[in-house]
């Protein structure tokens, strides 16, 4: 079992934690946003936060997914930061929504770093990347900037508007854009018998289709794991699962995968978790990856 976080991302800084919120500073912008597993105190006071956010997310109290976030002088609706490792270089946009999120997920930078040193293997140079629930795309940034062949797919239409932004910011180009449900999208790719050197997912623990299609992680990671395993080039080839889940551990991504590419204890697995400026951990999510 792995603890993976983020060691070079330089327009990222996890200030403080504690009290079910989160201090961080995304470029030159400071932002206080929910974080329901900080359950400890923080060590700052919240004066020293106030003064030192430029942005606070407050959650409805009658949906607590949603709120508005409330801007100090300066504060813009969008902004962009970088990320650099190695020779790969790219750009992401941020924006405060109505959901809290920003896009980008800082602690996901160590999976950048594994999809880049991957695909520039000299056993990889022609990927083939599919990455599906696929955001904002910084995973489909790295994979690009790589040189792999990028197939990006989510449901969500100005999601993928936004992604496209990203690249075209970042100098990339040519990434395949499909707004569709992964699902629908993977059972599409097994019977026309297509296969990928690398397969990303990051599924949600619910979600929609383009069309309405209900995803829910519990009922359908089986399946798209199943799919995946046919879609999967045999040799030459990797694979990441991140899971939000908060009920989920590691060990479930590891059962799961195992059961249809039998591993054995071959995988890595384990935690995702940013580290604030006094040295608590903050755990947000987990991973399962492989290559072969």
């Amino acid at each position: 079992m792995q603890l993976l976080s983020p060691t070079h991302f330089t327009d990222y800084e996890l200030i403080d934690s504690g009290g079910f919120e989160k201090l961080e500073r995304f470029g030159q912008f400071v932002l206080i946003r929910p974080e329901p597993q900080a359950i400890w105190n923080p060590s700052m006071s919240g004066a020293e936060w106030d003064k030192m956010s430029s942005a606070a997310f407050k959650l409805d109290k009658n949906d607590s997914e949603k709120g508005r976030w409330i801007l100090k002088k300066g504060m813009p609706d969008q902004w962009r930061i970088n990320y650099s490792y190695k020779k790969m270089n790219f750009t992401v946009r941020l924006g405060l929504t109505s959901f809290r999120h920003i896009g980008v997920f800082p602690e996901q930078a160590p999976n950048w770093d594994y999809i880049y040193d991957r695909i520039t293997d000299d056993r990889n140079l022609q990927s083939k990347v599919l990455n599906l629930f696929a955001y904002t795309g910084a995973a489909s940034l790295a994979a690009r900037a790589a040189g792999a062949e990028v197939v990006h797919v989510d449901s969500v239409k100005p999601v993928i508007t936004w992604a496209r932004e990203n690249m075209e910011n970042s100098q990339l180009a040519d990434i395949r854009w499909v707004v569709e449900d992964a699902l629908k999208f993977v059972q599409r790719e097994v019977r026309r018998g297509n296969t990928y050197s690398g397969i990303i997912l990051d599924p949600p623990a619910y979600g929609r289709g383009a069309d309405g299609e209900k995803w829910i992680l519990d009922d359908n990671l089986n399946e798209m794991i199943r799919l995946c395993s046919q879609l999967l080039n045999p040799e030459n080839s990797f694979l990441i699962l991140n899971m939000y889940s908060l009920g989920f551990s590691a060990l479930v991504g590891n059962n799961l995968v195992n059961s249809y590419f039998n591993r054995g204890e071959k995988n890595e697995y384990g935690e995702f978790y940013l580290a604030d400026g006094f040295g608590k951990k903050l755990p947000l999510g987990t991973f399962l990856r492989f290559s072969r």
